[in-house]
């Protein structure tokens, strides 16, 4: 006796089943294998040679370029650079966002309208909101210069300084992105099982008690999402940096993002700058790797 399994009407059940699975998933991966994952290859490819966009042909230099990279102390500096950028706007976006969200959740007079303007400064662009903020921070004629003023001191040249160019774009760069994080505190609070808050206040426990052992680790599987998404959104830092400073003064904000556009671009040095892309890939997908190995562990869903 023939099983179902064996019989042809299941066999061609389930290769109009495959057909109809590749009929929609094909244009899908295409569309990841043209846009993803060949400009890495390609990328990886470029890493060694040496091309200037002038010359016919790459020219084949193996590791060379990764060679002259670590040895080169400008960019341990940039490396460095984008470490502190890295740590002190997702470190600081996620402590204000969370702050934020819990002021929003209180359902304050004005509440809705100042969470707007909160969320504005992320849907603007990176662009127009460095061109604003240069005006603020302008030495003679800006509000900060208002502000320092108020105490009897004179405004730094905030974005000429190389002492002060670094923090004036880890202050945009935060004002710009703190609305989002916010937004998505914000409305997991909102989604928080209520009986689990009101059995806390029974037991006795104060708002800032249960905010810290009760709201703070329902919100880990939000907190895991956030780290993720803006640390990768911090090495990926870009606007911000080329209208403000182009990476000076004396490469005080030269993140990694904009080494490898001003080696490639400004430089025309495309195998230098495809190796910088390649080990900042390769730090994504490292840090990635330990977030989800280590800090997803405590992730409470």
């Amino acid at each position: 006796m023939t099983s179902k399994r064996s019989s042809p009407a299941f066999r061609r059940r389930r290769r109009r089943g495959y057909a109809l699975f590749a009929l929609f998933a094909f244009p899908n991966l295409a569309l990841i294998a043209v846009f993803a994952y060949w400009p890495i290859i390609e990328n990886l490819y470029l890493s060694l040679t040496s091309w200037d966009f002038i010359s016919p042909e790459p020219f084949f230099v193996g590791f060379s370029n990764y060679t002259a990279l670590f040895a080169s102390e400008s960019f341990q500096n940039v490396l460095w650079i984008t470490v502190v950028w890295v740590v002190v706007v997702v470190g600081v976006s996620l402590l204000l966002g969370v702050a934020l969200a819990a002021l929003f959740s209180m359902k304050l007079p004005g509440t809705t309208a100042v969470t707007g303007i909160v969320f504005a400064p992320h849907v603007i662009s990176g662009a127009a909101i460095a061109a604003v903020w240069l005006f603020i921070f302008d030495q003679n004629y800006g509000l900060a210069r208002v502000a320092f003023n108020m105490f009897g001191l004179d405004s730094p040249a905030w974005t000429t300084d190389a002492n002060w160019a670094l923090a004036a774009l880890l202050i945009v760069s935060i004002w710009k992105g703190v609305g989002f994080v916010a937004i998505v505190y914000l409305a997991a609070m909102q989604g928080l099982p209520s009986e689990v808050l009101e059995a806390a206040r029974i037991d006795g426990a104060n708002r800032w008690q249960t905010f810290c052992r009760i709201t703070l680790p329902l919100l880990s599987p939000t907190t895991f999402f956030l780290v993720i998404t803006q640390t990768i959104s911090a090495f990926q830092a870009f606007d911000i940096i080329a209208v403000m400073t182009g990476g000076g003064p004396a490469s005080a904000t030269t993140t990694l993002s904009w080494f490898i556009y001003d080696q490639a671009f400004q430089r025309s040095n495309v195998g230098y700058s495809a190796a910088a892309g390649t080990v900042m890939f390769v730090i994504l997908m490292i840090i990635t790797a330990l977030q989800f190995k280590f800090i997803e562990k405590k992730v409470h869903y």
